[in-house]
């Protein structure tokens, strides 16, 4: 994955984030860590790839990201409306951590790479 890459995913995510911004925002009921938030995203980010991937070699893929969101975050315990709240308030509210967590996950997919 090279950094392009992660940029591009990083700028993605902020910008899907940002469309309903609500500066002061409360923490969420359900706060995910900062080292909670790197595991979720990267794994988001290998799912998205993957996605990814398979479109370019002409794989249906229609089914693999609803089953893909549904198994990521059943196997860490919140839902897709926990996932987006944490995302609103790290983008608003925390937005050095959010840095933080996005160099956390670079940091890691260029381990992975080498």
């Amino acid at each position: 994955m090279n950094r392009l890459k992660i940029v591009l995913f990083a700028f993605s995510l902020l910008l899907f984030f940002s469309c309903d911004s609500e500066k002061k925002r409360p923490a969420p009921s359900v706060l995910l860590t900062e080292p909670q938030m790197v595991d979720v995203l990267m794994d988001v980010q290998i799912m998205e790839a993957t996605i990814s991937y398979k479109k370019n070699v002409n794989q249906k893929t229609e089914y693999l990201k609803t089953i893909g969101y549904d198994t990521l975050f059943s196997h860490y315990g919140i839902t897709d409306s926990i996932f987006k709240e944490n995302m609103k308030y790290y983008y608003d509210v925390e937005p050095k951590t959010l840095e933080r967590i996005l160099d956390s996950i670079e940091a890691r997919l260029l381990k992975m790479k080498n």
